[in-house]
């Protein structure tokens, strides 16, 4: 009888790229969201998809757009509704 070396299927540990585990700092305007210290983009994604589910402010029917509350507006540069991809740029641009 003659056994067969299965080899393993498991992968190497997936490698954190540092350019997101980088501290950020958020401006003001995001700071009345996601907290004004230092934290990782990954982090402030979270936290901010964390406060649109908490208010609802996700449109119902399209999960994709956003609408925006008060807090919100200063960091969607004025728009009132914006898809998710959107958000992410102009995210970005309150990201120091």
């Amino acid at each position: 009888m003659v056994k067969k070396m299965v080899k393993s299927s498991k992968k190497p540990a997936r490698k954190s790229n540092a350019a997101f585990m980088k501290p950020v700092t958020p401006s003001p305007a995001l700071a009345e969201i996601v907290g004004s210290k230092p934290i990782p983009r990954t982090e402030v994604t979270k936290r901010l998809w964390a406060y649109i589910k908490q208010n609802k402010l996700q449109d119902p029917k399209n999960k994709r757009m956003i609408k925006a509350d008060a807090a919100l507006k200063p960091v969607f540069g004025g728009k009132s509704t914006v898809n998710m991809f959107e958000m992410t740029k102009l995210v970005s641009k309150h990201l120091k």
